[in-house]
C-alpha cells in the first residue's frame, strides 16, 4: 500500500493545493469521510465544512463550502463551490456566507426549505469548528 497519494484542492478562483497527502478527511454530504491511498473510487457531494490534509509535515486546514471529491487509488481532488485556507477565513467573510445562505433560505421554495436550513446550519458549524460566532 501506498503512504502517500496526490491531493489536489481546486475552486472557481484557483487551486489552493496540490500535493502528497496521507490522508485527506473530506466534509461530505451524507457524513464525515477519510479518504487515504489505495482508496476504493468514490465520488461524493460536499457540505460547508473543514477539510484537512494530513501531509508528512503536519496538516493544512481549508474552509469549503460545497463541491465535489472524486476519491480514487491514486488521489483525491476537491473541487469546491468556494474554499479558503483556514488561516484566512475571517468573520466578515463568514459573516458574509452565513448571510448569503440565510437569504437563500428565506426565498427558498417550500420544497427546498429542509435543503436550505441545513445549509445554515452547516454554514454556522464551520464557524463554530473555526471557534468564529456569526451574528
Amino acid at each position: 500500500m501506498a503512504e502517500t497519494m496526490q491531493f489536489d484542492l481546486v475552486s472557481p478562483e484557483r487551486r489552493l493545493a496540490s500535493l502528497e497527502a496521507k490522508a485527506v478527511r473530506i466534509p461530505g454530504a451524507e457524513g464525515d469521510m477519510t479518504a487515504m491511498p489505495d482508496h476504493a473510487p468514490t465520488i461524493t457531494t460536499l457540505r460547508p465544512g473543514i477539510l484537512t490534509v494530513e501531509t508528512a509535515s503536519g496538516s493544512e486546514e481549508y474552509l469549503v463550502t460545497g463541491g465535489f471529491a472524486e476519491i480514487g487509488a491514486e488521489g483525491t481532488t476537491v473541487l469546491a463551490e468556494a474554499a479558503m485556507p483556514k488561516a484566512e477565513v475571517t468573520q466578515d467573510y463568514l459573516n458574509d456566507l452565513v448571510a448569503r445562505a440565510r437569504e437563500a433560505q428565506a426565498n427558498a421554495k417550500p420544497e427546498m426549505t429542509d435543503a436550505s436550513a441545513k445549509l445554515v446550519a452547516d454554514m454556522l458549524a464551520a464557524g463554530s469548528q473555526m471557534g468564529i460566532t456569526v451574528n
